[in-house]
């Protein structure tokens, strides 16, 4: 259950910076990408809404505040440009794909056979999250100014919901 939950989490704020990022650069050159990544967290978030029911898993009551913090991360770096958004996206994905990793652990060590499904659900959704951060980086995310200082605040800010969300 909390696999889902944070999954959950993730999906919406995923959702939520791809949103902002496309209010800001959507005409750009990188738009298009930026609307295919977001159309992939779009799925995770949908597969990830049916678990929550399957598994009857309550939403965090800070998901409103998710909403409008990832938007406004979403959009405060691709303020920054084309660069400073690819960096948001290696950041935060590179902080879902550890996360999914360790979520892949957890179910392996309980029960990979009553797992079976949510593991491979968590495996291919992580795939997308590693190809999301590839692709930041052939679009010189690690050219943005500031870039390891920007990573690591994102990084810890990701770190920082989850943990809240487990627990509120």
């Amino acid at each position: 259950k909390p696999q889902v939950h944070t999954a959950f989490i993730r999906g919406v704020g995923a959702n939520r910076i791809y949103a902002g990022q496309m209010a800001v650069l959507g005409r750009s050159s990188v738009g298009p990408i930026i609307q295919q990544m977001w159309n992939q967290e779009k799925d995770h978030l949908k597969k990830f809404s049916e678990l929550m029911v399957a598994y009857r898993v309550r939403p965090t009551v800070l998901l409103p505040f998710w909403n409008v913090a990832g938007f406004v991360l979403g959009a405060g770096s691709a303020l920054l440009g084309k660069k400073g958004a690819m960096a948001c996206t290696v950041a935060v994905e590179e902080s879902i794909s550890e996360h999914y990793n360790n979520q892949i652990r957890t179910l392996v060590e309980e029960d990979p056979e009553i797992y079976k499904e949510l593991l491979q659900v968590i495996k291919q959704f992580r795939d997308d999250e590693r190809e999301h951060h590839d692709i930041g980086i052939e679009h010189d995310a690690e050219a943005t100014p500031a870039y390891s200082v920007l990573k690591t605040a994102i990084q810890l800010g990701c770190k920082a919901a989850i943990f809240l969300s487990e627990r509120i």
